[in-house]
Parts: structure tokens; C-alpha cells; sequence
């Protein structure tokens, strides 16, 4: 998905113009941490509430601190994930994308983001997660593949990330079936190490582990 598809072009602008008040009422109303400035359709930078609070005279203008505007912008064709960057790189709740004639388009908000991230992650789809730990030279999609569809199911999803101290990879896996002691049974047996697992067996032994102790209760 690229960013030009979760724009939301709702956010208010800025225009150098405006009054330090105006900008404040604006984050208030808003909720932001930041707010973009644009002159002509063109993107100036984003104002954040930081430095207009450091404003005591509320009546110049936005244009007296412009050198504390942020200026970094994200393109309108490229991969959305690079939004989620912008927001912990620079610690706003929106960025601003422009195309590639550095024309304002609107901004993404991180709640969008937050949304977004969840369809990606196939988060609303039902199955089961299973997280793997191995060493980064014996990753193999293909032998993690074969092992999941051999006991008849399939990988939504899978995600890696690799511990920098020790070079460990952990992999999360979300399967299509919420029954994954079969699957969990099958790695351990290829010496995969399962840190955790989290399926439908687990639920019901759950179920059935609070069924025992009300029947233990209701026999006193």
C-alpha cells in the first residue's frame, strides 16, 4: 500500500500568515503534535506544539520561528511503512507527504497508520501465532513453509526481526488454523526452538481448567 492511498487531506494547513495563536488553537482542537505549513501548494515544513509554546506573543506570526519548522516530507509513491519511520524518527502523530514536483498532498495521521499496520499484519484475521527463535544463518523460508503446510495449513503472515546483540532471529508466524499444537509439534521435532505459541487448544484447555475449579467450588 502506498502512502498517496491512507492521505488524509482533512488536516488544517498553515499558511506563514497565521498568528502563533491560531496555530495553537489548531493543535489544541486537533490533538497534534505538529501542523503543516504550506504556501501556494507547496509543502514550507510542519510547526510543531513544542515550539509554539515557547512563543509568548501569540500575535506574530508563524513566520518569526521558521526555522524551527521541521522540513523532512515523505513521496506519495512509496511503500506506507516508511510513514511509520517519519513518526518515530521525528515523534510526530502525522506526516506530510508531497509528490515528486514537491506538491503538498495532505498528511497521514498515526491512528490511520495504527489501522493500516493492522490490516498489514493480518492482525483481524483468525488463526493462530507461533513465534520461532533460530540462528539468522538457518533461516529457511521455504523448510518453515513446508513444515506449516504439512499439517494441512497455510501462513497468513510472517514477520522477523534479529536481536543485534546476539544475532538470534525471532520469526512470527500467524497461521490460518487456530489449532497449532500439531504445528508447534512439528518444529520442535526439526529442533526449532518455540518460544511462544498461542492457538485454539490453549483456549480450550483454559476452558476446561475453569470448568474443573467451579465444579470444585460448587462441591464444597
Amino acid at each position: 500500500m502506498l502512502t498517496l492511498e491512507i492521505v488524509n487531506q482533512h488536516i488544517p494547513q498553515l499558511q506563514l500568515e497565521d498568528s502563533i495563536a491560531k496555530a495553537k488553537q489548531l493543535i489544541n482542537d486537533y490533538k497534534l503534535t505538529h501542523l503543516p505549513v504550506v504556501t501556494d501548494n507547496v509543502f514550507i515544513g510542519l510547526i510543531s506544539e513544542e515550539d509554539l509554546l515557547d512563543v509568548e506573543d501569540d500575535k506574530i506570526t508563524i513566520q518569526a520561528i521558521q526555522e524551527c519548522f521541521l522540513q523532512q516530507s515523505i513521496f506519495d509513491d512509496i511503500h506506507f511503512l516508511n510513514a511509520i519511520n517519519y513518526c518515530n524518527q521525528f515523534e510526530s502523530n502525522i506526516v506530510p507527504v508531497i509528490n515528486r514536483n514537491n506538491v503538498y498532498i495532505g498528511c497521514i495521521p498515526s491512528i490511520e497508520l495504527m489501522k493500516t499496520i493492522g490490516v498489514f499484519s493480518g492482525a483481524n484475521e483468525i488463526g493462530g501465532i507461533i513465534v520461532l527463535e533460530i540462528e539468522q544463518v538457518h533461516f529457511s523460508i521455504s523448510e518453515i513453509s513446508r513444515i506449516v503446510e504439512s499439517n494441512n495449513s497455510t501462513i497468513f503472515h510472517l514477520n522477523t526481526i534479529t536481536n543485534p546483540l546476539n544475532g538470534i532471529m525471532q520469526i512470527t508466524l500467524h497461521i490460518n488454523n487456530r489449532e497449532v499444537s500439531s504445528i508447534v509439534a512439528s518444529f520442535e521435532r526439526y529442533e526449532y526452538h518455540v518460544k511462544y505459541h498461542f492457538g485454539h487448544h490453549q483456549f480450550e484447555e483454559t476452558t476446561e481448567y475453569n470448568f474443573k475449579n467451579l465444579m470444585n467450588y460448587l462441591n464444597i
